[in-house]
């Protein structure tokens, strides 16, 4: 794969753009409403401006040098409806960033369906419509699925890619390698509200908003202890590695108080989780849960542990040299 478009000239379309041109390729932005000319040059100022705005905030953070914003955002090539067929007649790989309607994504598949080649991976960045919703509207639904970036695109490593029964595990294994290689972290998951990511975020938030309406703690009490508590030991383990290493019995036993004394619709562990308790696969403690650990050295993994977290402490610029006991300069009588 070597021509890559991005459908929809908005935020996320852009944001798109700036990854691969960031990582050198030349991408198509493409919008595919007819426009009147004055309306047409106001959406390319508006892109460029945001394209070039983006690239020269790494340059101020000191990721790329000032003299390649220019370079990078050049090759971004923006695309009006008149000359939208011919680029998607050359796509190898397609990102569909329209916004989030049925009707819109239908508009637009029409005209990819048209224009696209048989051998093009289209997939659908939606955020909020189910892979299999859409693949009915894909002339060739086993070359489709849907790839949830996360803002600011061009930041944010994770992709989430969503398949759907129907799709050809080889589209998914070309497209992650391209992905991979302009600095993504692909991970697959099957049809599901939310993917990964959006559907953690959204309990965790609500809930943060939940404390603050009961006056448990302060936005910004409740922001630091996020920060520099919570996330902080996520960015170091995965959500389920964590289970693993604390243990599932400390899970279970946590969300039976908290379903108790909170709510037992958002606190109830899942059926899994007692099921695991009741097998004694608590985790790295007993050798099994939702890893194998067998055969592993524990030791080694436990210090890997400590020094992603310590890696993270310094990070935020909290790790400090250990204390001195000062000497004593009076005797005690």
């Amino acid at each position: 794969m070597k021509n890559f478009v991005a459908v929809g000239a908005g935020r996320m379309g852009r944001g798109i753009a700036i990854a691969f041109a960031y990582a050198g390729h030349r991408i198509a932005l493409v919008d595919l409403r007819p426009r009147t000319l004055q309306a047409w040059q106001k959406l390319c100022d508006e892109a460029r401006a945001e394209i070039t705005g983006s690239l020269q905030g790494l340059a101020q953070l000191g990721v790329l040098r000032a003299d390649q914003v220019d370079a990078i955002a050049a090759r971004v090539d923006l695309v009006d409806a008149a000359n939208a067929p011919q680029a998607l007649a050359a796509a190898d790989l397609v990102f569909e960033g329209v916004p989030e309607t049925m009707g819109a994504k239908r508009e637009a598949f029409e005209q990819l369906n048209r224009h696209c080649r048989d051998d093009a991976v289209l997939t659908s960045t939606t955020s909020s419509i189910l892979v299999t919703q859409l693949a009915g509207l894909v002339r060739r639904p086993e070359r489709f699925f849907n790839m949830h970036w996360l803002n600011p695109a061009y930041l944010i490593p994770v992709v989430e890619l969503s398949t759907h029964p129907a799709t050809d595990p080889q589209a998914v294994a070309r497209t992650r390698e391209v992905m991979e290689a302009i600095g993504k972290l692909p991970v697959v998951c099957g049809v599901a509200p939310g993917y990964i990511v959006p559907r953690l975020q959204a309990l965790i938030m609500n809930e943060a908003a939940r404390m603050v309406e009961e006056g448990v703690a302060s936005a910004e009490e409740i922001d630091k202890a996020t920060r520099y508590g919570l996330g902080l030991r996520f960015a170091a383990l995965g959500v389920v590695e964590f289970i693993d290493f604390g243990g599932a019995d400390i899970l279970h036993h946590a969300s039976r108080e908290m379903s108790g004394s909170i709510d037992a619709a958002r606190y109830t562990a899942p059926a899994v989780i007692g099921k695991m308790v009741a097998d004694n696969r608590l985790g790295l403690k007993t050798g099994s849960g939702f890893y194998d650990y067998s055969g592993r050295d524990v030791a080694a993994y436990r210090r890997d542990v400590l020094a992603r977290t310590l890696g993270m402490l310094k990070h935020a610029g909290l790790w400090r040299p250990p204390g001195e006991v000062p000497h004593l300069t009076e005797t005690v009588a």
